[in-house]
């Protein structure tokens, strides 16, 4: 049986702003599979609904899913010898879905005066429905035998394995080619996913993120150690996630400053079986970032 939490925090510069949370975050965790999945609504202008939209998307991403997982069995056995069509099936339905979803929350909700008063009659007219609600979109799912996943847009997805190793499977900015947003909002979003597979391999935990926790750290090695001691600590006591809300609270204060989301997916089994390992790897972790400190000037 599997774990998870999620969670999404207001950044700081939102609060003094008094701008919404524009990042969303989900999970679902059943005896066969897992989902994490977070969103980031975006920022500019043309997006005004971007919070609505971020939302929309993750739970499209888990009903989508649980939809393939209906008959979680034969999704098992079929998956790791189809996964390249079945994953984009996947993906083609949640751009579906989500397209839905949005245009009846626009015909639902008709665009108000406040919200078009901050364009000219022209630049209103170029935007499409789509844009006022985009989003990125970062999601994981893991079962016994394999794990898999997808990016549009940045945002990371990370890994920690049974021996304690600790690895970002999609590159951060992956999704993001020849410095074009991507975004689920784009006509051509189908063509800016990027996937990933992993068969035979056990993991005790997958974490999906948005950009504003990523960048508040230092070095990749402290991001990754970061993750590395959640998945140790969660072995012992599953309110441990509670810990970890308040430690995303203080990184939208004194880190970027941005909305942060963070969900995350576990199999507490191996995490316990193998926690000495884990340990091993965190203290390893330690040793190396207190190798790159500067020495003092004498």
């Amino acid at each position: 049986m599997y774990k998870g939490f999620s969670y999404s925090m207001t950044g700081a510069s939102h609060i003094i702003k008094d701008m919404v949370c524009q990042d969303s975050a989900a999970h679902y965790a059943a005896e066969n599979f897992s989902v994490a999945v977070v969103a980031d609504g975006h920022g500019s202008k043309k997006h005004f609904r971007s919070n609505i939209g971020s939302e929309i998307a993750v739970n499209c991403t888990l009903d989508v899913i649980k939809r393939f997982y209906s008959d979680a069995d034969e999704f098992n056995r079929q998956f790791p010898k189809n996964h390249k069509m079945i994953m984009r099936n996947i993906e083609r339905q949640i751009i579906s879905e989500w397209n839905s979803r949005v245009n009846e929350h626009f015909l639902l909700n008709p665009i108000t005066e406040a919200e078009k008063s901050q364009f000219t009659q022209e630049e209103f007219a170029e935007i499409s429905v789509e844009s006022y609600y985009g989003t990125t979109l970062v999601a994981a799912v893991i079962s016994k035998d394999f794990t898999f996943g997808f990016q549009i847009g940045d945002g990371s997805l990370i890994a920690v394995f049974e021996d304690g190793h600790t690895s970002m499977i999609l590159d951060y900015e992956e999704s993001n080619p020849a410095n074009i947003t991507a975004s689920m909002c784009n006509s051509n979003a189908i063509t800016m996913f990027n996937s990933y597979y992993i068969d035979n391999k056990k993991i005790g935990a997958v974490f999906v993120s948005t950009d504003g926790l990523y960048t508040s750290f230092g070095s990749d090695l402290e991001f990754f150690n970061y993750h590395t001691i959640i998945a140790d600590q969660l072995a012992e006591s599953e309110e441990f996630s509670e810990t970890v809300k308040k430690n995303i609270q203080k990184r939208t204060n004194f880190g970027t400053q941005d909305d942060i989301s963070l969900a995350c997916v576990y199999d507490k089994e191996i995490l316990r079986e193998n926690s000495d390992i884990i340990k091993q790897k965190i203290e390893e972790n330690k040793r190396r970032l207190l190798a790159r400190k500067p020495k003092p000037k004498k």
